[in-house]
């Protein structure tokens, strides 16, 4: 089991005016029927060439974080808990726990390397296709 890079997050103050100022540097485009606005707290664009994806994420801290790009991670196979279980067992070091935060069966796991670079699991492409579980007692 490994996982690919689904995206690259940059953690900032004004997630459109980034997007907005990235896209004119690369080339980027927004993603096919999900246009980035003003206000949005997250927008992505991607390389219509490669297909690379860059997610601009807000975040509240009036000071960034020094380490404000990160990768997230997608397993190929398996599930984000059992790619979870796989980082762990390569040493990397567990951050934050996000899994569940926006309903059951939602999140990610945040992570640091040896040198203290984080990065995110995110579920695999099959449990985000198969959607949350039921709330419980359906």
């Amino acid at each position: 089991m490994t996982s690919f890079v689904s995206h690259t997050t940059v953690d900032c103050h004004d997630a459109y005016a980034l997007s907005e100022w990235w896209k004119a540097l690369l080339g980027y485009v927004d993603r096919d029927g999900d246009p980035n606005e003003p206000g949005h707290e997250e927008c992505e664009i991607h390389d219509p060439a490669t297909g690379h994806t860059i997610l601009f994420l807000e975040v509240p801290d009036a000071d960034l974080p020094a380490k404000r790009i990160h990768f997230d991670l997608r397993p190929r196979e398996g599930s984000r808990d059992d790619e979870v279980e796989r980082v762990r067992g390569l040493g990397a070091t567990e951050v934050d726990d996000q899994r569940g935060t926006y309903g059951p069966g939602t999140g990610w796991v945040v992570f640091a390397d040896p040198e203290g670079n984080q990065f995110c699991i995110l579920r695999s492409q099959a449990e985000v296709d198969a959607g949350p579980p039921p709330p419980a007692g359906d």
